[in-house]
């Protein structure tokens, strides 16, 4: 596959082409420069056809004529008018035959190029940091990719099936003229078809920033549609449809004056254009009729002249056409290019080996990082995980927690310090076979739209039937699933909004099962679960991490108390370090944190108890009347 670095400036057509010809003349596809070849043949004789057909139009009108003047060589069955008028639209019928067939031959060539063009996008999306997608807003992003995947397909075509042959038929149109009627005429149509070139261009330009006006406003429209339809529970629970709708109908109205605007301006364009020509034609077309009053042309070379202009016209017409879409696709795959000009904020050292996990321990020596320079995050954290322990991550919001599991996964890369496995620095390995190596079961698991066995196999794509209802049963989840009327097939929903949270917990256990990892990690894994779900999907996680190495990230630390280590963040430094019964005996943080925590669930079960006993006694006190 091509790999060549594509970026464009909305005025350079020719570096456009220069940077898309890798993929329209592929290296590795011998068969697709073929069809190159064979429609650039194509072309050429279809213009060359098309600039035959003329001459039998003339000589069917001298014939009609009888001034006789019909040129000499031809047969003499060829002096019959009504052969000469079958040949002149046999001739038409041939040139668009072979129009046809260059672009049949062409398809191929200009598909090729959108899917690779689109494909890199998609790759290169994926390699990007995590920091550049959390500030990124998913709907703008998917609009850019769509749009700058149709732009691509406009460039690709436009240039190599329409620029190109409008170049050669004027070329042969000027020959023709310079041959048969002088340069007095070639001047005349030259002139007309620079200005009309000139006025295309200017008017193309201006209509350029309406454009961008209308994409801008439709890109915010759809963001904010597909905001508002992911987060649809909220806009529900708050009630705020009608101000959803109208936030979406400000951006729409917004894109109604732009199109309203690119369409306005379409028309001036139109009317300008053959305002341009048609002077140009009439001011040759009346050098023509003088000609033929003075007896130096026929009313043959009168009609041949009133053909070829024609005909020329619908190539001009294209040049102001090709020109508007080759402007406006640029325009749409302007931000597509940005985004490939992204760097990628972590990438693999050259020569990164392979991560070879041994028995899985891990290791953070001294790591400082920050997402932002004014603010430190973790500030020179040392700590060990030993092979197939467990050690637990605990500590107020905004501690550095989770951050811990980026690093791992090197999401990011650190300032200072570094994060081991097994002695192996992971900014000197590669990326995939780090996360090859790492099971992650997140807090919000996040599903694809897509069958819950689809789901489970996503942890390893090539598992069978039997290995993903084996690690839902683990996972124990298969008795739920084999309940749906689908079983298996049952679709989750976008998001996996069709299950609950204890359920899609359990599908993200059971994904990681089947990953087998040999180090966990669990970001908060059940803190937006009730109690009882919490217990529940405790007893599954407590089996996944059995010797493994793992790394918990907890919020409740009534989910901590068996790791081998608990580890006290507290603004960007380990504060405590220890056993739960010693750092309790401490007296210190995480004690203190322990004692508001176990207040908080002794209110709440209270409560709980207070509210079954209020409901039970309003069942007492109205039992004597409904037995009356």
């Amino acid at each position: 596959m091509a790999d060549k670095t594509v970026s464009a400036d909305s005025g350079s057509t020719l570096k456009t082409l220069r940077n898309l010809w890798p993929y329209m003349w592929p290296a590795d596809r011998a068969d697709l420069k073929a069809r190159v070849v064979w429609a650039t043949v194509l072309l050429v004789v279809a213009k060359l056809t098309l600039v035959a057909g003329p001459y039998f139009f003339k000589w069917a009108t001298d014939a009609l004529a009888g001034d006789g003047k019909t040129p000499p060589p031809l047969p003499a069955f060829m002096l019959v008018p009504v052969v000469l008028v079958i040949a002149y639209n046999v001739v038409r019928i041939v040139q668009l035959g072979f129009n046809q067939l260059r672009d049949a031959l062409f398809a191929e060539v200009g598909q090729y190029a959108v899917r690779q063009l689109a494909y890199r996008t998609f790759v290169h999306m994926h390699r990007l940091s995590l920091r550049f997608h959390l500030e990124r807003r998913t709907g703008g992003l998917s609009r850019i990719i769509e749009r700058g995947t149709k732009g691509i397909e406009t460039i690709v075509r436009f240039i190599m099936l329409n620029t190109a042959p409008t170049i050669l038929e004027f070329a042969l149109t000027a020959g023709i003229f310079a041959y048969s009627y002088g340069w007095k005429y070639v001047t005349i149509v030259a002139v007309t078809v620079w200005i009309y070139t000139w006025f295309t261009v200017r008017a193309s330009d201006w209509r350029i920033g309406i454009r961008r006006d209308m994409n801008d406003s439709d890109t915010d429209a759809n963001t904010k549609a597909i905001d508002s339809l992911l987060n649809y529970e909220t806009v529900k629970y708050f009630g705020n449809e009608r101000m959803e709708s109208e936030r979406f109908d400000r951006s729409m109205a917004r894109y109604e004056i732009a199109a309203t605007r690119i369409w306005t301006s379409l028309g001036w364009l139109n009317f300008g254009q053959g305002l341009i020509f048609g002077i140009g034609m009439a001011i040759v077309m009346c050098l023509s009729a003088l000609e033929v009053q003075a007896g130096t042309q026929t009313i043959g070379d009168f009609v041949f002249i009133n053909a070829m202009l024609m005909q020329l016209s619908v190539p001009l017409n294209f040049i102001g056409f090709i020109y508007r879409e080759i402007r406006q696709g640029l325009t749409d795959i302007e931000q597509m290019f940005d985004l490939l000009d992204v760097r990628q904020e972590v990438v693999d050292e050259p020569g990164a080996k392979p991560l070879q996990v041994t028995t899985g321990r891990v290791e953070f020596r001294d790591v400082h990082f920050d997402y932002d320079p004014n603010r430190q995050i973790l500030k020179g954290v040392s700590f060990e995980v030993p092979a197939g322990k467990t050690v637990a991550i605990v500590g107020p919001s905004g501690a550095g927690k989770s951050t811990i599991s980026r690093l791992l996964f090197r999401f990011y890369d650190v300032q200072q310090g570094a994060v081991l496995i097994d002695g192996q620095d992971v900014r000197e390995v590669t990326q995939e076979s780090l996360r090859s190596a790492i099971g992650m079961v997140p807090q919000d698991t996040v599903l694809f739209n897509d069958t819950i066995a689809y789901n489970i196999r996503y942890g390893r794509p090539g598992a069978s039937d039997e290995d993903v209802q084996r690690a839902a049963k683990l996972a124990q989840i298969d008795s739920f699933i084999e309940r749906l009327p689908d079983g298996y097939r049952s679709m989750v929903g976008e998001r996996g909004l069709k299950l609950s949270g204890g359920e899609k917990q359990r599908v993200a256990i059971a994904r990681t099962i089947l990953k087998a990892p040999p180090i966990l990690v669990l970001d908060e894994a059940t803190s937006a679960l009730d109690s009882q779900t919490e217990q529940e999907i405790q007893a599954a996680l407590d089996l996944v991490s059995k010797g493994r190495t793992t790394i918990v990230i907890a919020h409740r630390l009534s989910t901590v108390i068996s790791a081998d280590e608990i580890i006290v963040l507290k603004d960007g430094e380990i504060a405590e370090r220890g056993t739960h019964p010693a750092l309790l005996r401490k007296k210190g943080l995480y004690a203190s944190m322990w004692d508001r925590q176990r207040e908080a669930s002794e209110a709440e079960e209270r409560l709980r108890i207070a509210r079954e006993s209020d409901e039970m006694g309003i069942v007492v006190r109205r039992r004597p009347s409904e037995v009356s």
